[in-house]
């Protein structure tokens, strides 16, 4: 027998050609999607009394109507209709506005139905919806589903298409759940819920076929977490090392500062992780300049004293280098080798990088993704730290899970995460995340101001580069746009290179060529550029610590994470350093970014400020991330629910009776369909 998710939309009655091609720019293709197409709201046609309508406040009313109607035209095309209705006792004003042809049903006497906005002070109701009970009511007394539509489709049709689906192949929707979580939270079955979330009797009614729908979606994703992970510990052995503590101790003696109580708790749990012999996944978070480069050093050096190799991935060659010079500075005196592995390297110097790596001469080697390529070999590879890749879902570190060398993994982030979130998100990772800021490090200075104050802003650039320091300065555009009234970089470069003839100003931006780009960052880093105008291209690991100032135009343009971001591009040294907001925010949310950036630099406290303004999808980068975009759930709002959807789908994929058993073929044949489980993982 065919499944809803094997008929084409098109079979649903009232589905033309036309119709059936507007559909699929929704993404409803099948029968199936048909269903779960889902609204985001109920318009509420149930009729109650004017004391039960707010004032301002769309309501429905029942009443009788009193006097003539009263036709007044504009123009063409435009006119008003008005006439006084009794409701509850009251004689009201009723409006309907470009509606002239209801005048001739508007009969003194005549009972009516009105949905409209209430105006308690004027006694008028102005009409979107009226009805005649004397012709039998379609809408009144009921909550309507409203949908995302476009193009020629409309509610009605919508509503209605719906409706016929359910009628033809109601009867073929199939329980997901296994019937014990159905059970154990009281969920409506499905079949149910799916005609009660677009056909609700009352509010309690769609609530709780929302509350199931949302369940299930949450649920299976992750079940696909969950299941990835059992599978990883049960058939991934990885590399036990060998740790001896009183060497790790005596290496954390050598570092140039002493450790904070956060760095020490998370290296004793990346160590026990990197004792088991399943592999490690792990998180690592923390707030910009939180000290995570230290914590992978340590766990590089223990890889490394247990006979094995390490690799640090980054994504951009310079910060590659910059990662390799630090290093070295820290292995040195314990006679680690440290070498790089970039796309960039000539021919013959990546053939030696290889080869010393195969030989197992180079202990740990710092590299772009040309460390997983095709045709790198090492000796023996312990583990793999992967830096500012949060954007790597978990179909990429399955990738490279996949180049068979099973090695432990860290995966570091410094765009923080509420801890909650982050466990349930990324809920194939275990997280450790690093609170404290390393002892002298400075707050960094926040002010918020107008384009007006722009004469200023120039005369503290003067300041902070008189006294031997460099600025950044950031635009959201590369170019003027006709679209955006926002000012770009390379205008803003011209601007600053007439404001200051006697300074060094350089420019930075997407489109330069990789080679370019990285000898703009090597000069403002050797300290030959004053000013460097940039695009958002700074964001991630750049590090300058004699730089001091931090300038955003624009700022309302950029979303509260990277904010945060960029403004960690200083406060890396000793001085005091600076951040200025140039912004006029026309918006709410525009100005609550300003208001939180001057308020806290607190990574953790703006991150769940973002989660607040922006909402999960936006907040992970959803389309990198591998978080799905819910159709219903929302992992902010609905967090208990993910959280208990964690808990059940970790509970049953740790069961051997979920891999074998009859009763949970349908989730497993969910997995096998997914992309992450394609090849023998489930074979």
């Amino acid at each position: 027998m065919m499944k809803l998710d094997q008929i084409a939309v098109r079979q649903a009655k009232g589905v033309s050609a036309q119709k059936e091609q507007e559909l699929h720019a929704f993404g409803v293709h099948t029968i199936a999607d048909l269903l779960d197409y889902f609204p985001f709201r109920y318009e509420d046609y149930r009729i109650k009394g004017l004391t039960e309508t707010k004032d301002g406040e769309k309501g429905t009313v029942q009443g009788k109507i009193m006097s003539v109607p009263s036709l007044q035209r504009y123009g063409r095309s435009k006119s008003r209709l008005t006439c006084k209705v009794l409701v509850d006792g009251l004689l009201v004003t009723a409006v309907w506005f470009n509606r002239p042809f209801l005048q001739e049903q508007l009969v003194p006497g005549r009972e009516i139905i009105l949905t409209g906005k209430w105006e308690q002070r004027r006694l008028q109701l102005t009409i979107t919806d009226s009805e005649f009970p004397d012709k039998g009511t379609a809408r009144s007394g009921t909550l309507q589903p409203v949908y995302s539509i476009g193009g020629s489709i409309t509610q009605p049709w919508i509503r209605k298409t719906i409706k016929q689906a359910l009628l033809q192949y109601g009867t073929m929707i199939e329980e997901m759940l296994p019937h014990q979580l159905v059970d154990k939270h009281r969920l409506m079955p499905r079949r149910e819920a799916v005609e009660r979330i677009h056909q609700p009797d009352d509010t309690v009614e769609g609530q709780a076929a929302r509350r199931r729908l949302v369940y299930e979606e949450l649920f299976l994703f992750q079940l696909k977490l969950q299941a990835y992970r059992s599978l990883n510990r049960k058939r991934m052995d990885g590399v036990a090392h060998v740790v001896d503590a009183e060497s790790i101790r005596q290496f954390a003696q050598t570092l140039p500062f002493e450790l904070t109580d956060s760095q020490k708790k998370v290296v004793n749990e990346i160590l026990t992780d990197m004792r088991q012999t399943s592999c490690m996944n792990r998180l690592l978070q923390g707030d910009v300049g939180s000290g995570k480069t230290v914590v992978a050093a340590i766990a590089l050096f223990a890889a490394v004293k247990a006979g094995h190799q390490g690799a640090l991935m980054v994504p951009t060659e310079i910060l590659a280098e910059q990662h390799l010079r630090s290093l070295q500075r820290l292995f040195e005196p314990v006679g680690m080798e440290v070498g790089l592995l970039t796309g960039s390297l000539s021919d013959r110097k990546k053939k030696d990088a290889v080869a010393s790596l195969q030989m197992g001469l180079t202990d740990i080697v710092v590299g772009t993704h040309a460390i997983i390529q095709e045709g790198v070999n090492f000796r023996s590879l312990g583990l793999v730290v992967t830096d500012e890749q949060h954007r790597f879902g978990v179909n990429q570190r399955s990738i490279l899970r996949r180049k068979g060398l099973n090695p432990d993994v860290l995966t570091m982030t410094a765009t923080p995460i509420p801890r909650t979130l982050a466990i349930t998100a990324f809920g194939d990772l275990d997280v450790s995340t690093l609170r404290e800021r390393p002892q002298g490090r400075k707050s960094i200075q926040t002010y918020w101001v107008k384009h007006g104050m722009l004469e200023r802003v120039f005369g503290f650039i003067r300041r902070e580069v008189d006294g031997g320091r460099q600025a950044y300065f950031i635009c959201p555009l590369i170019e003027e746009s006709e679209k955006l009234d926002v000012q770009n970089a390379i205008d803003l470069h011209v601007q600053l290179q007439q404001a200051f003839p006697d300074l060094a100003i350089g420019l930075l931006h997407g489109r330069l060529p990789a080679a370019e780009k990285d000898e703009v960052m090597r000069s403002f880093g050797d300290d030959h550029i004053d000013v460097l105008v940039a695009t958002t291209v700074v964001e991630v690991g750049v590090d300058v610590p004699n730089a001091t100032l931090m300038i955003i135009m624009d700022a309302e343009r950029f979303g509260l994470s990277q904010l945060h971001q960029l403004r960690g591009r200083v406060g890396r040294g000793g001085h005091q350093s600076y951040c200025v907001l140039i912004a006029d925010p026309k918006s709410e949310t525009g100005r609550e970014r300003m208001k939180v950036m001057t308020e806290t630099d607190d990574g953790f406290e703006v991150a769940r400020r973002d989660l607040e303004l922006r909402g999960p999808g936006d907040f992970f980068g959803t389309k990198q991330s591998g978080i799905p975009d819910f159709k219903l759930a929302d992992m902010a709002a609905d967090f208990e629910v993910l959280e208990q959807a964690r808990d059940d789908a970790a509970e049953l994929t740790a069961q051997e009776d979920f891999w074998t058993s009859r009763a949970y073929e349908r989730l497993r044949m969910v997995l096998k369909q997914d992309q992450l489980f394609q090849g023998d993982l489930l074979d």
